[in-house]
C-alpha cells in the first residue's frame, strides 16, 4: 500500500525519445549541387553530387555525415569526348542493388548539350571509389525527350524508378513519372505521370517538377520533388501515398497544396532543393540532404552560378505522421528540439516571444534552438532561435523570453546557462541559470520560468530531452 501510494504521487516520466538529438555543422560541401548521400551496410556514407563543371562524377565516403566534408574525393567517371554522355553531367545518385553499385545520372550530348537523357553506371567491388565501372547505357522511357533525375526505391518488395521528363505535347518543362523496374537500368510497363507543375510556386521562371526523392514511414510513401527555376524560387513540394496502394495510379497520390521547404531570408538560405534522404549514424533520425545558396541575387543564368552547397538537417515528424522539414537552418551547427520530461508530447517553443511548452508545434522552427557557446563565458551555453538568428532564450523577471541580443552584459548573463544532466533523469538535460545558480529553466502552467527546484515535481518540470 505504501509503495502504491508513493508511485501514485510520483511525477509522470517520459520514455527516452526514440530519436535523440543529432547535430551537424553546415555546409557539408561547397560547390556541390543535387547531393545524394547513401548509408551502406559497411558503415560508410557515400556521397555524390553535381560538380559545377558538369563534366564528371565524383564520390566521397566517410563513417559520419560530417566526415564527408573533409573526405577525399574520387572521380569515378568522366564525360565522353564526343557524342552522348558528353555534356551537362547532372544529378548523380548512388545505390547498392543485388550486390552491385549503380550510379544514375543525366547527361547531354556534345552536338546537343540540351539532349538530356538518363544513364546508368554499374560498379563491381566492395568500395565504389575503387570499383570497376561499366556503362549500362540509357534508361529508355516512353519518349525521347528531356529527362533527368532518376531515383530508385522499393515498396512492398517492388522496385520503382521515379524521374522527371518533358511531355512533348505539353507546354511545360518537366513532370514527375514513375514506373516499375525490370532490372536496375530498365523500366517495365507503362510509366505513370504523378505530378505536373500547376501551382504558382511550381512555375516561377520555369514550369518544373524534378528531383524526386522518397522517404517511407508508418505505411506511407512520401515523395519530395523540386519546383520552379533553380534560383531563390527553387523549393520542395511533396506527394503522399499509402504504401499499400497502387503506386502506379496517379489517384493514389495526393499533392501538398503549398511547398514544404522554401527559401528563408531570416537564415540567409535561398533556393533549397534537389534533395535526398539518409539516416543518422545511430540510425534513429532521418536526415534531409539538399543544396541551396547563401545569397538571393544571381547574375546571369543560375546554371552558371557554381555556389550551390550541400547541406543537411534533421527531419522531424508531425503527430499525424507526416514529415516536417521546417526551414533551411542557418549555416553552422544545426538546431535541436527539447521535449518535456513529464509532459512528453510538449516541446519548448516561443510564441509571441514568450517561451513555453506546447504540443503539435507544426511551425517547426518555433521549437528549434541552436545550442551555442554561452554569451557570458566558457563552459556555458546559450540557446539561439532557429528562425530568429541572433535572438536567444533569456530570463527577464525570472520569466523566459526570446529576445534579440542587445550586446549588453546583462543580456549575455541572462541568456547564458550551464548545461546539467537532467535533474529527473540523467539521460535528459537541465539548464541552470548562469547568473542565478540554483535556479533552473522549468515549466509552470506550461510557461517557462527560471526557478529554484526542491521537490521531485520541480526536478521533473526542469528536465527535458534533446531531440
Amino acid at each position: 500500500m505504501a509503495l502504491a501510494t508513493c508511485l501514485a504521487g510520483a511525477p509522470a516520466r517520459a520514455a527516452v525519445p526514440d530519436s535523440p538529438a543529432v547535430t551537424y555543422t553546415n555546409p557539408i560541401a561547397e560547390k556541390r549541387a543535387d547531393p545524394h548521400i547513401f548509408k551502406h551496410t559497411d558503415g560508410y556514407y557515400y556521397f555524390t553530387a553535381t560538380v559545377p563543371e558538369y563534366d564528371r562524377i565524383v564520390l566521397r565516403r566517410a563513417t559520419t555525415v560530417q566526415g564527408l566534408k573533409t573526405a577525399t574525393e574520387t572521380t569515378i567517371w568522366t564525360k565522353h569526348a564526343s557524342g552522348v554522355m558528353g555534356a551537362h553531367i547532372w544529378a548523380p545518385e548512388i545505390h547498392f542493388i543485388d550486390g552491385k553499385w549503380y550510379v544514375y545520372f543525366a547527361a547531354g550530348a556534345t552536338d546537343d548539350v540540351w539532349a538530356i537523357r538518363m544513364y546508368v553506371l554499374e560498379g563491381t567491388g566492395a568500395n565504389p571509389l575503387t570499383a570497376s565501372w561499366t556503362e549500362k547505357g540509357q534508361i529508355k522511357t516512353q519518349w525521347e525527350s528531356f529527362s533527368l533525375d532518376a531515383t530508385t526505391f522499393v515498396v512492398g518488395g517492388v522496385r520503382y524508378l521515379a524521374w522527371a521528363q518533358r511531355d512533348p505535347s505539353v507546354n511545360n518543362n518537366t513532370d514527375i513519372y514513375l514506373a516499375k523496374m525490370a532490372n536496375p537500368w530498365t523500366i517495365t510497363g507503362t510509366p505513370v505521370m504523378l505530378s505536373r507543375p500547376t501551382h504558382s510556386w511550381e512555375t516561377v521562371g520555369f514550369k518544373v517538377n524534378e528531383g524526386p526523392a522518397v522517404i517511407q514511414r508508418g505505411g506511407k510513401v512520401f515523395m519530395t520533388y523540386s519546383a520552379s527555376a533553380t534560383d531563390a524560387n527553387y523549393c520542395l513540394g511533396m506527394l503522399t501515398a499509402s504504401a499499400s496502394a497502387n503506386l502506379l495510379s496517379q489517384a493514389s497520390w495526393s499533392k501538398s497544396p503549398t511547398p514544404v521547404f522554401t527559401s528563408s531570408a531570416a537564415t540567409s538560405q535561398y533556393g533549397p532543393g534537389h534533395n535526398s534522404f539518409t539516416v543518422s549514424e545511430d540510425g534513429k533520425s532521418d536526415i534531409l540532404v539538399y543544396h541551396d545558396r547563401s545569397y538571393k541575387d544571381i547574375t546571369g543564368d543560375p546554371l552558371n552560378d557554381p555556389n550551390r552547397r550541400t547541406r543537411v538537417q534533421k527531419v522531424y515528424w508531425n503527430a499525424d505522421g507526416t514529415p516536417n522539414f521546417g526551414i533551411p537552418v542557418a549555416d553552422g551547427v544545426t538546431p535541436q528540439r527539447f521535449s518535456s520530461y513529464n509532459v512528453p508530447d510538449r516541446f519548448v517553443r516561443h510564441y509571441d516571444y514568450r517561451a513555453r511548452i506546447e504540443a503539435n508545434v507544426t511551425k517547426l522552427a518555433d521549437s528549434q534552438f541552436r545550442v551555442v557557446p554561452g554569451l557570458a563565458g566558457s563552459g556555458t551555453v546559450s540557446l539561439e532561435s532557429a528562425n530568429f538568428p541572433g535572438s536567444y532564450l533569456r530570463h527577464r523577471n525570472f520569466e523566459v523570453w526570446l529576445e534579440k541580443n542587445d550586446g549588453s552584459a546583462q543580456f549575455a548573463s541572462d541568456a547564458t546557462f550551464r548545461r546539467r544532466a537532467g535533474l529527473a533523469d540523467p539521460a535528459g538535460v537541465s539548464y541552470e541559470s548562469h547568473n542565478y545558480p540554483g535556479r533552473y529553466v522549468r515549466h509552470w502552467e506550461y510557461l517557462l520560468n527560471v526557478q529554484a527546484v526542491s521537490t521531485a515535481t520541480d526536478r521533473a518540470d526542469a528536465t527535458f530531452y534533446a531531440q
